[in-house]
């Protein structure tokens, strides 16, 4: 259930409410970019609970004491209340999987998602990867085993799970850009342009200078396959 909340209504739909239901209370704005991604993840998720949490939508423009009433600080900000009292809270827009593990709290109990969803609240990168196997469009699934794989020195294989997705996710390719550049940062790059530089001129008659520059262009491409490409397109001029 999700019902539009005002300073008006707050004492009535907010507080008295979750003495009866618990319910978790959603501070947005329209110009708020990440409160656009959170908003349906935390209405699909809490009907999921068929009533068992009620979500309380709050435009902070338009609903300035209700949102001083929180502290807001930044939004989105995500208030769970429980017998008039705040539970738990969390800031900024977050996966799937962490908003139904706060949902579920609140319900004593998961809140029942299906199988990819249950594996992404388990959070471990064997339950994320055949949270991907069965779901390859599963972008919570991807952004978490993105986590995992950077935090534990991994950044080529984080850049095989991101390069899956098509072009234009944002927050897809902001993970892609920060993958590459631990895969390959700025030094590393420029020591791999001076080598193919020099190897150039002696492609076409170096076997050896050949496959020098093709197996350089190999560990370009994971880091930077914008440069890689237009070092094969020189390759290619060179050869033919």
């Amino acid at each position: 259930m999700s019902i539009d909340v005002t300073d008006a209504t707050f004492e009535a739909e907010v507080l008295q409410r979750s003495m009866s239901t618990p319910v978790v209370v959603d501070l947005w704005a329209p110009w708020c970019g990440p409160c656009k991604t959170l908003g349906p993840i935390l209405e699909k998720v809490i009907a999921e609970t068929g009533g068992g949490v009620v979500l309380a939508k709050i435009n902070v423009d338009e609903n300035p004491q209700a949102s001083q009433a929180f502290q807001v600080q930044s939004i989105p900000a995500v208030y769970a209340l429980d017998k008039g009292q705040v539970v738990s809270n969390f800031m900024g827009a977050q996966p799937e999987a962490q908003v139904r593990a706060f949902v579920s709290e609140l319900v004593g109990g998961a809140v029942d998602g299906g199988e990819v969803e249950q594996l992404l609240a388990k959070g471990d990168e064997e339950s994320l990867r055949k949270a991907l196997e069965l779901d390859p469009e599963s972008k919570p699934a991807a952004v978490l085993l993105t986590q995992l794989l950077l935090q534990s020195g991994r950044p080529d294989e984080a850049v095989t799970v991101l390069s899956a997705f098509p072009d234009g996710d944002e927050d897809i390719e902001t993970m892609l850009a920060a993958a590459r550049a631990m895969v390959l940062p700025p030094d590393a790059q420029n020591e791999i342009d001076a080598k193919l530089s020099a190897l150039l001129p002696n492609v076409k008659g170096d076997d050896d200078a050949r496959a020098e520059f093709i197996t350089l262009l190999d560990e370009l491409s994971t880091g930077n396959p914008e440069a890689a490409g237009d070092w094969r397109r020189k390759l290619s001029t060179q050869l033919f």
